[in-house]
Order: C-alpha cells, then structure tokens, then sequence
C-alpha cells in the first residue's frame, strides 16, 4: 500500500475514529502528570491510531514507528486483489496443485477455516469472488450496480468454503476452483493482535490500537477504564459508550461502512454466502472478546445471522458481549452486555435475550 491522501473510506474511517476517540480525551486534563502518546498512521485501507501511556516520547515513537512497518507489511501481503502473497496464493488454490504456502498466510488460513466451521460457515474468508462480483474490491465501491443474478447464483451454487482448502503442514491444496481468500473480514483483528504483542514485547503494558473505530484495549488510561464510544449505525452520533479494561477488544460491523446506492437501493458489502447478496435485517453488531481477530469475525458472522439467530450464534462462538442493532431499529443485547453499555440515544426498543452459554464441547 502506497500512502496517498485519505479515500472516501478512510476520511469515513477518520470519522470513527474521531468519535471512538473523543470520549477518551475528555479526562486528559486530569492526567498531566503521565506521558501520553499519540499515534496515527494509514494502514488496511483505514486510519490506525494508537495511545500509548506512561512511557517516555522516545520508546513510544519508536512503537509507533515500528507498529507502521508491521501493519503496511500485513496489508502488501494480504492485500486480495493487488497484487502480493495472498493473490499468489489464490491463483494457486485455483489450480488444484498442491503448493508450499507462505508463512504469513499459513496461521489466517489455519484460524479462518476454524472460524468459519464454529460459525456455520457464516464467515466465510473463500467468498473472494464474491466480493469482487461486487465491486467491493475497490478503494471506493461508489456508482457501481449489483451484478448479474445469474453470475451470482453460480458462484453460491459452487459453495467455496474454508473447508475446501486442505492442509498438510505448509502444503496446501484446494478441490475447488472458486475458492479466492479475502481476509478482509478479520484481517485487522489480527494485524492488531499482533500489534498488542509487540507492544508487549517492547514493555508497554497501557495502550489501544484503533483501525477505523474498531480495537484492543490493554491496562488502562492512567488507572482509568478506557471509555469507548459505539456508533449509532443511523450514521448520527454515537448510540452507547462502553468501559475497557485489562484487555479487551471491540469490533462493530456495520452496513454503513461500505457501500454503494443503485436505483435508490443502498448495497453494503456484508455478503451472506447463502445467497450471495448482501446480508439483510441488522444495521450493525458490535462485539466484545479478549481476541481481536475473533472479535473481527463474529462481529460479521452475527451480523448475517441476523436478529432470529444471532443468539444461537453467538453460543457456538462462546461469545460474551453482544449488542445486535437489528434493521427496524430494534436493539438485541445479551445481559452481560446490556450491563456494560451505557446507552445515550432515547425511547429505543431493547430486547434482552437469555444469557449466552458456551455450546458444550466448542
């Protein structure tokens, strides 16, 4: 990725990071005394922010510096339709050939294909082509059209799956043609996993990596909670605020993020692999777990489970924390979450559903 100035995408993502952020600014007069590091950087097609607390400017400029380095690296390889490693990769899969894969692909491969099984194949990183029917694999998706049904339907009728690709240690071999790996849909989770490790590494042990308004949250802000805002997905403000602390991440997946209008019908680029369109009857779902990545791709897998299964989901994933914003406005939230959250938006319809209990051997 060359850094150029911001698309429309990352001036939206620029937006969520504003409102993720100004919450978090509020006490900063209160904490004068300890150093606080402010980052950013452009990375994955979004704006990357961090904070970084009680270490000198030096160590956490350093950390910024060599964070950026992690995250362009991450984004030339896994980048799905420039070319790099991960289009090496598909055109490979495609060829039924078995092949020596690239370490940097290996652990996504590995950690996509157990998602998407715990999910009912709801997450699906092998929709690739799918995607890119679309249009989705475009900086901007705007004035473009949905695609020939027929072009559509062939695609769900071939049914690319993670479990398509089979592995012997580094070998791969995939038995169907239309498998093509998109990790655009945990792809951040797990760059900013690997972003908290480093920063651990390097003894930073109070910080928050942000990518457009999603993050991990590590120790606290100058012995306060991290508070974060989650955005209303009307596109208006922000709908709740939520208290991290010791690690934690949260994720939101949104029908706002990206999308394009056709003959007065918005297209979002959530694609159901069931149907091959664009997933209908939720606005955004926001996630709450200790691992980025998973937090990543629950937070889509229940966002086409939708408001009649996303509980059920949600169990098979051992989630926690769940806020649903279903398409008629109605709010679905688990009890643990609806304690954590913080509600700022009036006269909402909530439904509390059954707590969440892990589904036994999962």
């Amino acid at each position: 990725m060359h850094l150029v100035p911001p698309s429309p995408l990352a001036k939206r993502s620029l937006g969520l990071l504003l409102v993720a952020l100004l919450l978090l600014t509020l006490t900063a007069s209160c904490e004068r005394t300890v150093p606080v590091h402010n980052g950013r950087f452009l990375a994955f097609g979004t704006l990357v922010d961090l904070s970084i607390i009680g270490v000198s400017r030096e160590r956490a400029e350093e950390a910024t510096r060599l964070l950026e380095q992690d995250f362009l690296h991450l984004h030339q390889e896994w980048h799905a339709w420039e070319e790099g490693t991960l289009t090496w990769v598909n055109r490979q899969l495609a060829s039924g050939e078995p092949f020596e894969a690239p370490e940097v692909v290996l652990p996504m491969i590995e950690l996509g294909r157990m998602l998407s099984v715990n999910s009912d194949h709801l997450f699906n990183p092998a929709i690739g082509k799918l995607v890119d029917l679309w249009g989705f694999h475009s900086s901007d998706p705007g004035g473009h059209r949905p695609p020939n049904p027929e072009q559509i339907a062939r695609l769900v009728q071939a049914n690319p799956r993670m479990t398509d690709i089979h592995s012997d240690g580094p070998t791969l071999r995939c038995d169907n043609p239309d498998v093509k790996l998109d990790f655009g849909a945990f792809g951040k989770g797990y760059g900013i996993n690997r972003a908290i490790a480093r920063l651990r590494d390097l003894g930073i042990d109070n910080a928050i990596v942000n990518a457009g308004g999603d993050l991990r949250a590590i120790g606290t802000r100058s012995g306060r909670p991290w508070r974060i805002a989650i955005r209303n997905p009307s596109g208006s403000g922000v709908l709740a605020t939520i208290d991290l602390s010791g690690d934690e991440s949260i994720f939101t997946s949104g029908d706002y993020e990206r999308n394009f209008t056709h003959q007065g019908t918005r297209y979002h680029h959530i694609i159901d692999p069931r149907s091959g369109y664009p997933a209908r009857g939720t606005r955004s779902v926001t996630v709450l777990h200790t691992d980025a990545a998973v937090a990543d791709a629950a937070a889509t897998a229940l966002f086409i489970a939708g408001p009649e299964r996303w509980h059920e989901l949600a169990q098979r994933l051992c989630l926690r924390y769940v806020l649903l914003v279903a398409e008629d406005g109605v709010l679905h939230v688990n009890p643990a979450m609806e304690r954590r959250i913080k509600l700022l938006v009036d006269n909402l319809e909530i439904r509390v559903s059954p707590p969440l209990v892990p589904v036994v051997g999962r």
